[in-house]
């Protein structure tokens, strides 16, 4: 039996220990992450991708997957305690740490102001932001149909997130505070990482990687190509 009352107070005292300016090491970063979790074998096995990207040509130069038991059932708002484990392992094992982590999932755009990218920021202590493809709380006005169309998303008379639109044509995306990054920073961010699809292309390539899509396995067989010049 999962002690939900026990969680949510943690919750609180972390997302209280949550930076919600820009708090960097960096003036440029040299290299920056998207992670993405799933599940496989019907839940039990969680799968966390990490993609690592030179900035700012954007170019993959390192990825790891961790597969691990799954520990914690699904349980709506408690999401980020069941993907972190295997987010902590993918981690692990990076030869090459990242200056800034984008995380598929809610920062800050949480109830208790700690969805996972928040969560896991928190954990390893580096510059995070949430990119979420849904709503998890809070409303916003009608969203304009343009590239780069914006609302705050409000809960409870604060700002927790950004409603953007980073597509023609798509559903927006919910970009928020992670750890260390301010509310601005975060969207600014995306946007520089942005190349013509729904998603940054952090998030992309750990979708890719997670997926192993081919787009992730061109890459991985150019580098397997000789060099005939």
């Amino acid at each position: 039996m999962i002690d939900t009352q026990t969680l949510r107070e943690e919750q609180l005292l972390k997302a209280a220990e949550v930076i919600r300016h820009d708090d960097f090491d960096f003036d440029q970063p040299a290299y920056i992450a998207g992670a993405d979790v799933g599940f496989e074998q019907e839940g039990a096995v969680t799968r966390a991708a990490i993609a690592i990207l030179r900035y700012p040509s954007l170019e993959l130069v390192e990825h790891q997957i961790a597969r691990v038991a799954t520990t914690m059932p699904y349980i709506p708002g408690f999401l980020s305690f069941r993907e972190y484990p295997a987010l902590l392992a993918a981690w692990q094992q990076l030869q090459q740490k990242p200056d800034l982590l984008f995380v598929d999932g809610h920062g800050i755009s949480h109830p208790r102001r700690l969805g996972v990218a928040s969560h896991f920021g928190l954990l390893v202590n580096v510059p995070t932001i949430g990119v979420a493809k849904k709503r998890l709380c809070g409303k916003f006005e009608p969203l304009g149909s343009n590239i780069g169309d914006k609302e705050p998303l409000i809960d409870k008379g604060e700002q927790i997130g950004w409603v953007w639109r980073s597509k023609l044509r798509c559903n927006p995306l919910f970009i928020s505070t992670g750890h260390r990054v301010g509310m601005d920073t975060a969207l600014a961010w995306v946007a520089r990482c942005m190349k013509g699809y729904r998603l940054p292309e952090t998030t992309r390539w750990a979708d890719a990687v997670a997926s192993n899509r081919t787009a992730f396995q061109q890459s991985q067989l150019s580098l397997q190509q000789p060099d005939l010049l």
